[in-house]
């Protein structure tokens, strides 16, 4: 198992405020889950204590057998070996698109050339030399998926990816991103309010309501069988 979350709990606001609670799952290798649900619904908390960006309250966040976060354990975001792509790309200006990417590859010998090979992974190859602001927003989107895989993390978060761009280039970039994180064997969160994204491009669907997990399953499975009114409801009028 890739990932297991154990019991997580997450409170804000001086403990007033649950964001999670008892949240646990776990997620193998190579599979891609969608987490799905409303605006504080607690997605965005979830991932970020998976990535290390926020610390938890109680439970165990555990990647590739090892402990990185507890009651008395935290490892640094830099050193969980987990990629993400923020809702707006979060790319440097002043740099280039090579230089973008290879920013988060310290540890690696041979920088240019696994530049070079995801720009080759996310059909940007001969466009090192750009920066973003010379670059479509689906072209920005690639770049920022590059800079997350180029490190070769254990796992990749993308967060709400689609959510910049126009219907059209949504449906193009869909496709193109679900070929890419299987051809590169990605274990991937993808976080989404968008729920044919979620089906389309998920192998296990979570649901979230006020820090709560309604359900978790194959995606097919969750579709055809939701297990309570509000997880129906998410899927209806959707043909999948």
């Amino acid at each position: 198992m890739l990932l297991e979350l154990q019991k997580l709990h997450k409170k804000f606001n001086k403990g007033n405020v649950i964001a999670l609670s008892d949240i646990s799952f776990n997620l193998e290798k190579g599979n891609i889950l969608a987490i799905v649900g409303e605006s504080g619904s607690g997605k965005t908390t979830l991932i970020r204590l998976v990535a290390g960006l926020e610390t938890l309250d109680k439970g165990e966040i555990i990647i590739n057998n090892k402990i990185v976060s507890s009651n008395s354990i935290f490892t640094e975001p830099q050193d969980r070996k987990v990629g993400m792509v923020f809702q707006d790309y979060a790319l440097f200006p002043h740099f280039t698109v090579f230089d973008n990417i290879a920013y988060g590859i310290s540890k690696l010998s041979s920088k240019k050339e696994r530049v070079e090979e995801v720009l080759h992974i996310v059909g940007l190859k001969g466009l090192g030399k750009r920066y973003p602001h010379e670059l479509s927003g689906g072209q920005q989107q690639r770049v920022a998926l590059a800079r997350a895989l180029a490190p070769k993390p254990e796992l990749l978060i993308l967060d709400e990816p689609f959510s910049n761009l126009d219907i059209i280039l949504r449906n193009k970039l869909r496709e193109d991103l679900l070929k890419i994180l299987k051809e590169t064997k990605s274990t991937v969160i993808f976080v989404t309010h968008d729920i044919k994204d979620a089906l389309l491009i998920s192998d296990e669907i979570l649901v979230l309501q006020k820090g709560n997990v309604l359900q978790k399953g194959k995606t097919k499975e969750v579709y055809k069988k939701p297990n309570c009114k509000y997880v129906s409801l998410l899927f209806e009028n959707i043909t999948f």
